[in-house]
């Protein structure tokens, strides 16, 4: 199905959740490809759900680069905002710094911080068309202000359940066992060896 050794592209442009993913995966023994550097292709993200985006994205990429491609759509889902910002976490603002800020601003005055981070991995593989889809989210809240220096995207903001400090407040182990790309990675390992 995914021997060890195989060539694996990872379909996105985001360096830092190729770096996390990769590690993720080290289990599988398989060569995760950093995506522009085996080919440049722009996929227009259309669907309403994480695993559909996931899933337009693996295929797009397994197509074009004729090897198996691993997807990853991702975002933080705030119950005091209707579960936004979800599949357009980040569009809400040009860059990290802008959508740390928009979430603050939405959140002033309310008491209410649950969230929860939700991941979506699709891998395509190209030889018979499989795609396998695994899901994982890490629940939490939103603190009122940001800290630490690690992770990206809105980590500065988010304390995983059961701890006081954000996860780029928090050791990058605590990170790679709990958060929901974790989550998402063991089942996706957990299907592949079922299969060997």
């Amino acid at each position: 199905m995914l021997a060890s050794g195989k060539s694996v592209v990872f379909a996105s442009n985001n360096r830092n959740k190729y770096e996390e993913v990769a590690e993720l995966l080290a289990p599988l023994q398989i060569h995760l490809i950093f995506g522009p550097e085996r080919q440049a292709i722009d996929v227009e993200e259309t669907a309403q759900t994480y695993m559909g985006n996931a899933y337009i994205k693996a295929v797009t990429w397994a197509k074009k680069t004729g090897i198996p491609a691993l997807a990853d759509d991702s975002g933080l889902e705030v119950r005091a905002l209707g579960w936004k910002p979800g599949i357009f976490s980040a569009r809400v603002a040009p860059s990290t710094e802008g959508r740390n800020e928009w979430l603050l601003k939405s959140l002033e005055g309310i008491e209410d911080r649950v969230a929860k981070y939700v991941a979506s991995f699709a891998l395509c593989l190209p030889e018979n068309g499989l795609v396998l889809i695994t899901e994982g989210e890490c629940w939490g809240r939103i603190a009122h202000e940001r800290s630490g220096r690690g992770g990206f995207g809105y980590d500065p903001l988010f304390i995983p359940h059961g701890y006081e400090r954000p996860f780029a407040d928090l050791p990058d182990k605590i990170k790679a066992r709990i958060s929901h790309r974790a989550i998402a990675s063991y089942q996706l390992i957990h299907i592949i060896h079922q299969q060997i």
